[in-house]
């Protein structure tokens, strides 16, 4: 038990996200359940990442004891108000760096805790202002790491974001993909 904070489960496969709680000296295990990630037509992005993140808490509820917090978080990638979401494959994952390149986008963090069958949603949002990227930039960064599993198409704790990210707009480990401040403000309230 960390200040008061419960036990947590966290309900994600990202090595970032397990890393930045870690960092955080968090106790928790990752418990993964498979959920459909798909959402109504109409929302903002913002409201895309909070529905994909409640909608994966929603998968605990009926199962989790009380004395523990669900963890949950969606990160999007928004460019214009398009969501980038994970790419399909290399190809479409290089389509996706050229149009971040020389732009600014938003990464938004939905996040939810589940704890005693109540839901707390909130997000994040940070600018990220891209370089112009050439070609062969993009190219061998997509043949190297491979980043399918990365909304936008990168990790800016990976060779692209420390060549090509000039500046951020807001919370660094929101980019990674957990707003950690917020959520740290958020767990130390819970049982208030």
């Amino acid at each position: 038990m960390h200040n008061n904070v419960p036990k947590i489960i966290l309900a994600s496969k990202s090595p970032r996200r397990q890393e930045l709680l870690r960092l955080m000296d968090m106790e928790f295990e990752v418990v993964l359940k498979d959920v459909d990630e798909s959402y109504p037509e109409g929302l903002t992005p913002q409201e895309v990442a909070v529905y994909i993140a409640r909608k994966k808490a929603e998968a605990f509820n009926e199962t989790v004891a009380d004395d523990v917090v669900v963890l949950t978080a969606d990160t999007i990638v928004c460019i214009d108000g398009l969501i980038l979401g994970k790419p399909e494959n290399p190809e479409h994952a290089v389509e996706m760096l050229k149009m971040l390149s020389g732009k600014v986008h938003q990464v938004i963090t939905g996040v939810c805790l589940l704890h005693k069958h109540r839901y707390n949603n909130f997000f994040d949002v940070s600018e990220v202002f891209f370089r112009n990227l050439s070609d062969q930039e993009i190219r061998s960064y997509v043949a190297e790491y491979n980043p399918l599993d990365k909304a936008g198409s990168y990790g800016i704790q990976e060779r692209i974001g420390l060549i090509g990210i000039q500046r951020i707009n807001g919370s660094y480990t929101n980019v990674v993909g957990l707003p950690t401040e917020k959520l740290y403000a958020q767990l130390v309230n819970l049982n208030k």
